[in-house]
């Protein structure tokens, strides 16, 4: 037994090495080369990203999208889960397929989808009060039009993780419970059903945001400048600051991921333990 342990733990050094070799050699070689210099070893590729044209422009218009797409994908998912659950089990299977349609569309054929229904509006609707939506959501400042196609995209990931966290939750039963003690139906879900589904909520939002922090495709196929569109704009006429931005960007989504899995280590811990 004791050999079989020791074998056990041998081999799963032997994969920690070589998944950590394979993660974190692409990412020192990286580090290098935005350090690297003729002179010597210098940081101005980091220490100029602050005062880089457009640098803190599209990393704000990229965190707005990122913050409207989280609210919008919870807004839409959560509620129809939630009301399938209690109310028509035999429409769950629609709501997996229309979620999971996103899938098989990629990308560039969504966001060409996207162009022609902007082309179209402005021929048709000119002479109506539906022409200024088409504006509105083009607006440079903040395109909605890209909240959309987020949203699409983000569809079959949030689906999943909250689809799993209602899996591990008797809904019904919670919703009854709560019933029976005199809660109404809205405060029922809020304060009993949204409270168990936290870590599945945490799940949505993080694969939504780190969507749309490396979305690239639409963004630039539309014509837009958030955070992935600038690192390739920058990346052409200075390859070092490019880089110096993914690593940050790599390293501030693993922290996320971290801060999420240290929250639900620690709700668990939190939980007392079932008689």
């Amino acid at each position: 037994m004791a050999q079989l342990i020791s074998r056990l733990r041998l081999w799963r050094g032997a994969v920690l090495l070589v998944a950590g070799t394979y993660f974190l050699l692409p990412m020192a070689a990286s580090v290098w080369f935005s350090i690297d210099d003729p002179k010597g070893i210098t940081f101005e590729a980091y220490t100029g990203l602050l005062s880089a044209p457009g640098f803190t422009d599209s990393l704000w218009l990229t965190l707005q999208l990122a913050v409207v797409t989280v609210l919008v994908v919870l807004l839409l998912l959560v509620p129809a889960l939630i009301a399938v659950r209690l109310g028509s089990p035999k429409l769950r299977t629609v709501l997996e397929v229309v979620c999971t349609l996103p899938l098989v569309v990629p990308p560039v054929a969504l966001t060409a989808g996207l162009i022609g229904v902007l082309r179209w509006g402005p021929d048709y609707l000119m002479d109506t009060p539906f022409f200024q939506t088409f504006v509105f959501v083009q607006d440079p400042k903040f395109p909605l039009v890209l909240v959309i196609a987020y949203v699409l995209m983000s569809l079959p990931l949030a689906y999943r993780a909250l689809d799993a966290g209602l899996r591990a939750v008797d809904v019904r039963t919670l919703v009854e419970a709560a019933r029976n003690c005199g809660a109404s139906w809205p405060r029922a879900v809020f304060t009993v059903v949204l409270p168990n589904l936290r870590g599945a909520l945490l799940n949505a939002s993080f694969l939504t945001l780190a969507l749309v922090l490396g979305e690239f495709t639409s963004a630039s196929i539309l014509g837009y400048q958030p955070f992935a569109v600038w690192i390739y704009s920058v990346g052409n006429s200075q390859a070092q600051m490019s880089v110096a931005v993914s690593v940050l960007s790599l390293l501030i989504t693993w922290v996320l991921l971290l801060l999420l899995a240290a929250a639900g280590r620690e709700r668990r811990h939190r939980t007392p333990a079932r008689p």
